[in-house]
């Protein structure tokens, strides 16, 4: 697995992110998005996304996966949606490391 970084910035700021883990060949998981709050509202966020999804390194993927808590609205404008069969799923999940999920 590949890790790609996408980093946005101010200058020298650094006020946003998005990474990418992917065997660039099939599957491809989208983490880690965050832009600064101080930068919020000005179309940053999406124009993080599109140079996400147009890396020349992301195409052709078949499988598209991310979490998240709030952006469901601004990920679907890139043609995200719910899993197809969220029940073929299953994750292990330990919110601290070495902490089994109760």
């Amino acid at each position: 697995m590949n890790s790609l970084v996408f980093g946005l910035y101010d200058g020298p700021r650094q006020i946003g992110l998005a990474r990418v883990v992917s065997d660039y060949a099939v599957f491809a998981y989208l983490c880690d998005v965050i832009v600064h709050a101080d930068y919020r509202g000005r179309g940053l966020g999406k124009w993080l996304l599109q140079a996400v999804h147009t890396h020349p390194d992301l195409q052709g993927l078949r499988r598209w996966t991310l979490a998240t808590r709030d952006a469901h609205g601004l990920y679907r404008q890139f043609g995200w949606h719910d899993l197809a069969r969220a029940e073929n799923w299953m994750e292990r999940f330990a919110p601290f490391p070495g902490e089994d999920r109760a």
